[in-house]
């Protein structure tokens, strides 16, 4: 782990455009033409390299990101898609058939959650959901059918750590495959050294940072990553999630930023925290020392990128949580929107949003309560004045007292 800086594998990268640019030429083609008629059969065998055949199968814009995503993750290649669960999907259905059985982390991406819970069994695909920070329970879950184990490194919303290097050992134990969403934590974790086999992103959030394209990655092996593409069994190249080669050029200009970034979302998100927890207001932030699994993370994370740009507070209602929510955003603190990773702050009330797939008796059951808010810190270049005007609006809305204020 010490030798290995996600951002420096993206930096020491260079591509040149085809009339010589700093950024690749964008291919803005769907489909290729070919000198010779056997170039095309090769090519369509996946026997040529450099040769393109249609753009769903592959394309050079594509090739130089999914290159950039593989180095930032320490993995042998990449795969981009459309959207976070256009790599999601395809990644699980080719890992998993009828009959087969994934153990994931209940607190999860609800989009997720739903195609695991109402979806994969349509075809035959059974999960079970556990507390992913028990491994003892997660261990315990396993069957002989079970060839999956899913987590985030992060989970949204409530922002529980999985164990990374613990998982990969029960997974290399029961010779599973462990696919971890890496989306709330790029360049902070690498799961892949820490024993993942597959990392997923969604692109839309942090990678990208502009909240301008949808988008998504597998960063696995040479192996599956071909398997993923195969024009006859492949599941990104059946199901057909392929990424557009503009969106493709755009997130890459914007990776080359990302560490920049990730420090100061981290940052200003660590500041927050602190401060919020001191006023009294329940937090939950892995950068706090109260974080349950706070040392675990400690000891995952790559600290110059700090603990993520992700905290919760919980207000006490629903109807306090919107109050607050609408109230910042008249402010101009924020955006009441779902996502993550813009240069302004995101808030939403995962229960009715982001994780409002999950049946209510579920969520209480995992703790996603009523007053529950997430934030997506931005890059707010003052944040101790974002505090105060963040601390200004609870006190309106009677969230914080004044005595506390004055203290």
């Amino acid at each position: 782990m010490k030798n290995f800086n996600p951002a420096d594998n993206i930096q020491d990268l260079q591509y040149f455009g085809e009339f010589g640019g700093v950024n690749p030429s964008i291919s803005d083609s769907s489909t290729y033409t070919f000198l010779s008629a056997k170039t095309m059969f090769d090519t369509f065998e996946g026997n040529m390299e450099g040769c393109y055949l249609y753009s769903r199968h592959s394309s050079p814009s594509n090739l130089y990101l999914d290159k950039a995503l593989a180095a930032m993750e320490g993995t042998e290649s990449a795969n981009v898609s459309a959207s976070g669960m256009g790599a999601i999907t395809p990644t699980l259905l080719q890992l998993c058939g009828t009959g087969d059985h994934i153990v994931s982390s209940r607190t999860i991406y609800g989009g997720t959650y739903a195609f695991l819970k109402n979806f994969t069994p349509r075809l035959g695909i059974k999960t079970t959901f556990v507390d992913i920070t028990k491994l003892d329970v997660v261990e315990a879950a396993i069957t002989p059918d079970t060839k999956v184990l899913y987590c985030e490194t992060v989970s949204n919303p409530l922002l529980e750590v999985a164990d990374i290097n613990g998982l990969s050992l029960i997974a290399k134990k029961h010779n599973l495959t462990l696919v971890v969403d890496n989306t709330f934590s790029p360049l902070s974790v690498s799961p892949a050294k820490l024993g993942a086999d597959i990392v997923i992103h969604s692109l839309t959030k942090y990678i990208n940072g502009s909240s301008d394209t949808v988008g998504g990655v597998t960063c696995a092996s040479q192996d599956f990553i071909n398997s993923l593409k195969n024009v006859n069994s492949g599941a990104s190249m059946l199901l057909g999630p392929t990424m557009d080669s503009l969106r493709s050029a755009s997130v890459m200009k914007n990776l080359r930023t990302l560490h920049i970034r990730m420090k100061q979302h981290s940052h200003n998100a660590m500041y927050l925290a602190e401060r919020f927890e001191k006023e009294g207001l329940k937090t939950v932030y892995p950068g706090l020392k109260s974080h349950p699994s706070h040392e675990i993370y400690s000891a995952m994370i790559n600290p110059e990128y700090g603990f993520g740009g992700m905290m919760t507070l919980d207000v006490g209602s629903l109807e306090k949580a919107n109050e607050l929510m609408e109230l910042m955003q008249a402010k101009n603190l924020g955006y009441l929107a779902v996502s993550l990773g813009f240069y302004k702050t995101l808030f939403s009330a995962p229960g009715t949003s982001t994780s409002s797939e999950i049946p209510m008796d579920e969520q209480i059951e995992m703790g996603l309560t009523d007053g529950l808010i997430r934030f997506s810190i931005g890059l707010d270049n003052d944040i101790e004045r974002t505090f105060q005007m963040m601390k200004e609006c609870m006190m309106e809305l009677n969230i914080l007292s004044s005595e506390a204020v004055l203290a």
